[in-house]
């Protein structure tokens, strides 16, 4: 079994969504729309959810690549 180390960095490689995953139950996506920036918390509830946050955090099917703290940061602070 593999010990993740939380909080682990993902990101779109279109630069457009930043993910903050703080357990395999919850993450902070920073979604970039132009000028606009959104900031959504999810909490899974249900097993797909689970799947969806296991999948970012293997990187499946190429959806999402490995970003840093201090680009997750960066886009926070703009």
């Amino acid at each position: 079994m593999t010990i993740l180390n939380f909080p682990i960095y993902r990101k779109y490689n279109n630069d457009k969504s930043f993910f903050r995953i703080d357990s395999v139950e919850h993450f902070i996506e920073l979604k970039l729309t132009g000028k606009l920036k959104e900031k959504f918390e999810f909490k899974a509830k249900i097993h797909p959810d689970r799947v969806f946050i296991q999948d970012m955090i293997s990187m499946e099917n190429g959806h999402w690549v490995e970003s840093t703290k201090e680009e997750f940061e960066e886009v926070k602070s703009r």
